[in-house]
């Protein structure tokens, strides 16, 4: 887990990130002092890599008002002043590019997590069918042709502002039943024509949006993918689906698969625990002959370096481990005897 990952022309100093996490506190989609602190702290905890929540790339698509965004050039601006400082402290400043589909419009999470109308702040949403996410939730406008074109435009947009903001490992959001994954997963796309029907159909709109953002996105940087590897549900997307579209992906120039699962809908009965979804970066790996990233439910330093040390995956990611304690990785290094594998910031020394 402390040994250097290079792809490309990036190298992380170990094998673990931050799991992008949204933070629902942004006005406008602006960047402000809490996400620089957040994500700052990480960094100066020793991650190898830090990435940045999901950002919208336009405005309806945000899950919540309240969402990051990356459509206009000051957001940008805003994001680039927290990539110098992850890069300063010695982490990969990496950020992850979305758009919420018929998720979007929605409260914060603590607030009741449900659909907001226009009356409240809210906007219409759109998807690959007139499917809606859950119960009181909309019928989602599906995309024509033209409008697919407007939405994988928005994504090469935000590649390039990404790019031009200092980023250096970006990756494209295609899943928890957001737009992307509503395409792919055959519980939410109806659809007939070329964007629906066969697996074929149903990653066309993946594959174009990964192929248009690796045309901007330098080649010595990162691309990456979240994929949901199953919906958890009855005749939804499944394991051996991803394997296939990660060999798709890995074509059209992908750098790593990120694999994570469910969202599709709401009452998925999702067998959660420690490391549930390991087996589905190890299925990839191994499947796609693609690096890949393990998330959820990874939590002991015993059980991370087991992931990296029996080539599971090539990278863990942290989420919830790292709001409870932003220096895991010190605490890490010294739980598994390799305290001199992450320095400890010379302010804090005092501490060690």
């Amino acid at each position: 887990m402390f040994e250097p990952l290079t792809l490309k022309g990036v190298t992380l100093r170990n094998r673990i990130g931050v799991s992008p996490m949204c933070m629902y506190s942004c006005e406008d989609g602006m960047a402000n002092d809490w996400h620089l602190v957040h994500l700052g702290s990480r960094a100066v905890g020793g991650a190898g890599l830090v990435i940045v929540e999901a950002t919208a790339v336009e405005p309806r698509g945000r899950i919540t008002p309240w969402d990051m965004g990356i459509w206009n050039d000051a957001q940008a601006e805003a994001l680039a002043r927290i990539a110098r400082f992850l890069k300063a402290y010695g982490a990969v400043p990496g950020i992850q590019i979305a758009h919420a589909g018929r998720k979007a419009s929605s409260s914060r999470p603590w607030e009741g997590d449900r659909y907001l109308g226009e009356h409240e702040g809210g906007w219409p949403v759109v998807g690959p069918s007139p499917v809606p996410y859950g119960p009181n939730r909309p019928e989602p406008i599906p995309l024509d042709a033209d409008g697919i074109r407007e939405v994988v435009a928005a994504f090469v947009r935000a590649a390039e502002r990404a790019r031009d903001a200092g980023f250096e490992w970006l990756e494209v959001h295609g899943a928890h039943g957001y737009l992307i994954h509503s395409f792919y997963s055959p519980v939410s796309n109806r659809r007939t024509d070329a964007y629906g029907g066969s697996f074929a159909g149903r990653v066309r709109f993946a594959l174009e949006v990964v192929e248009a953002v690796r045309r901007v996105w330098p080649e010595d940087r990162v691309l990456a993918v979240r994929l949901s590897c199953t919906d958890w549900v009855d005749g939804g997307w499944t394991g051996e689906d991803s394997v296939a579209l990660a060999r798709r992906l890995k074509e059209a120039g992908v750098d790593l698969v990120d694999c994570s699962s469910g969202g599709i809908v709401p009452d998925a009965r999702v067998p959660a625990g420690a490391g549930y979804q390991v087996p589905f970066a190890e299925a990839v790996r191994r499947g796609a002959d693609i690096p890949t990233a393990a998330v959820g439910l990874i939590t002991d330093p015993m059980q991370a370096d087991e992931v990296i040390r029996n080539g599971r995956a090539d990278l863990v990611l942290l989420a919830r481990e790292f709001l409870r304690e932003p220096y895991w990785p010190l605490k890490a290094a010294r739980a598994l005897r390799k305290a001199d594998a992450v320095p400890v910031p010379p302010q804090y020394l005092r501490a060690y």
